[in-house]
């Protein structure tokens, strides 16, 4: 497939095995849908092949059965385009790219070193494509509709994600204690009953959204290369500082006006208080400069009008 004139609305086609939206974790699946809204609104025609019962406004849904999407490999969807598909975009490995259209992927994940990847394929930030040898990539973007800002801020710090190593919710949990500050973990499980620690498990929707518009700061202690960190930016959107590692994406999210980075526990106590000298205001200014569902929308524009490269082509870390 040749260039697609600059002047034509697309049809893109976007597929994600699972049932949209979420309500709680997922963040694959919000930025897919967070995605067909910036396209619709940039005036393009969406579709959207997922699990039935999805349902999302701004684009068509065309519902595959999990006996469909779970094979392994990945399914073929060729016969599942739509005729004047112009673009499919996948969120998920797919068993091979269709010949008749042209192919994106983006890899939300992080891979093995030199693991393949069919080309076409999109990282989530500089970061992330450097280390899995991708020569493209799109931040991720949210819909700042979808969250409340707060300027006022309440007495707890927060922490928000999986309580899984990686994620580094032992440092926030440590760090907080030692910053003498008390800490709300919104997570899957309850390991540790403390005072000044307090579990709410997953949270979703206006819960969520007042959590993290709230909270005095989000800690972001990842232990492992973030492809994104997407509620690194929920925060920001909310006017809420960020205190992170200096892992994967993070250092081009974070910057000095949103929040702070350190590379150790010890570290990360000492920043702490300079973060209630931010502005809130300034904060989600990044985020509303950077990092919206319309931006990300318009940059994948730019490379869905780009040339196709050969089917079937990989490009290796």
């Amino acid at each position: 497939m040749g260039p697609i004139p600059m002047a034509s609305a697309l049809h893109v086609v976007l597929y994600h095995p699972d049932r949209l939206p979420v309500t709680r974790y997922g963040g694959t699946e919000r930025v897919v849908v967070w995605l067909a809204r910036g396209l619709a609104e940039l005036g393009h025609r969406v579709t959207i092949l997922c699990a039935p019962g999805s349902e999302v406004p701004e684009a068509r849904i065309i519902p595959l059965k999990s006996s469909i999407t779970r094979r392994s490999g990945g399914p073929d969807l060729t016969p599942f385009l739509p005729r004047d598909t112009d673009v499919l975009h996948a969120h998920v490995p797919l068993q091979r790219p269709p010949a008749s259209v042209k192919f994106l992927w983006t890899y939300h994940g992080n891979g093995a070193l030199g693991a393949w990847f069919p080309a076409g394929a999109v990282g989530l930030s500089a970061d992330h494509a450097r280390r899995h040898g991708l020569t493209q990539w799109v931040y991720n973007g949210l819909d700042p509709a979808d969250y409340r800002f707060e300027p006022r801020k309440g007495d707890f710090d927060l922490f928000l994600g999986r309580l899984h190593s990686v994620k580094g919710w032992h440092w926030a949990v440590a760090g907080a204690r030692r910053a003498h500050r008390s800490l709300v973990v919104a997570g899957g499980w309850r390991p540790s009953v403390r005072r000044d620690l307090r579990f709410v498990g997953e949270v979703g929707g206006e819960r969520k959204a007042t959590l993290l518009a709230e909270a005095a700061c989000l800690w972001v202690p990842a232990q492992w290369d973030e492809p994104f960190g997407l509620t690194t930016i929920e925060a920001m959107v909310s006017g809420t500082p960020v205190l992170g590692t200096r892992r994967g994406a993070l250092p081009e999210i974070i910057t000095p006006e949103c929040g702070a980075m350190g590379d150790s526990v010890d570290e990360l106590v000492a920043l702490r208080p300079g973060l209630t000298q931010l502005d809130p205001e300034a904060i989600r200014a990044r985020v509303l400069e950077r990092f919206t569902h319309r931006t990300m929308a318009e940059r994948y524009v730019e490379l869905y009008r780009g040339v196709s490269p050969e089917p079937g082509a990989q490009s290796r870390p």
